[in-house]
């Protein structure tokens, strides 16, 4: 098949002509943000994948009965988070989803495996050190203790999505670098009998550094979200701590908040 811009022929074929919208003109909700949360919601089901066109702002703004500013206006809150890019020949393209993760105890690899985000794992580093203090403590290990360092980059349609840092006490389990890149480290931990039970997290947000920015391809100083993670085993023994840097662009955490009785 032939490849256009990276993307097959078939996917950049305008993709809007599938969708159905309801746009509800008596709402006090404007119409331009209707139409977006509509195109988001698309873009997050894979009603539109990563390489499929919108069409023109023209044909999209007749279709709807809506005014081309709102169309455009619609359009550019997409471009802005990240899901959709204006390409110069080529038109409104689709980029890619933004992950929202549940706040539970699962893996990265296993929340985009499924949303369908086609997770690619490499991993930077993967070998036995001492035990600095901070993760010693959090592995409940004595200082200069022996434990397995990893460092992965997580990407998802060839562009990164996170780096991920985690430290296990050294012989928890054999954490061989192919399988690595090929799967998540809590689907390795789970399939050599290790029960994952809870876990400690705190969730935080700062800027990149020159390296981190390099890592996941954003500019120095751009925003990135941080998560700091102690996960216990089913006797409550401290398995594994790892520390994460996401690109705010595209990654959020999921809250649900419940009313204490």
């Amino acid at each position: 098949m032939a490849k256009t811009g990276g993307y097959s022929r078939a996917a950049t074929t305008p993709a809007l002509s599938s969708l159905d919208f309801a746009l509800d003109r008596g709402s006090p909700v404007p119409l331009y943000y209707q139409l977006a949360q509509q195109l988001e919601a698309a873009i997050e089901h894979g009603q539109l994948a990563p390489g499929n066109l919108l069409g023109n702002e023209i044909d999209l703004s007749v279709r709807l009965g809506l005014s081309r500013p709102t169309v455009r206006q619609a359009i550019q809150s997409l471009v802005d988070k990240g899901l959709l890019v204006r390409r110069r020949g080529v038109g409104t393209q689709v980029v890619h989803s933004q992950v929202k993760r549940p706040l539970e105890l699962s893996s990265l690899y296993d929340d985009l495996e499924a949303a369908g985000q086609a997770p690619a794992t490499q991993v930077v580093r993967n070998e036995t050190v001492p035990a600095s203090a901070d993760v010693a403590a959090a592995l409940g290990l004595a200082e200069g203790g022996q434990v397995t360092v990893l460092e992965r980059l997580r990407s998802t349609y060839g562009q990164p999505v996170a780096f991920l840092c985690n430290y296990l006490p050294a012989g928890l389990l054999d954490l061989d670098t192919a399988r690595l890149e090929s799967t998540g480290l809590y689907r390795l931990m789970r399939s050599a009998g290790i029960t994952l039970h809870s876990a400690r997290q705190t969730i935080g947000a700062r800027s990149a550094t020159v390296e981190e920015a390099a890592l996941l391809d954003e500019q120095e100083g751009t925003a990135l979200l941080t998560m700091q993670r102690t996960a216990y085993d089913d006797t409550g023994r401290p398995v594994e701590y790892g520390t994460h840097i996401y690109r705010a662009s595209r990654y959020a955490f999921d809250f649900q908040l419940l009313v204490r009785p």
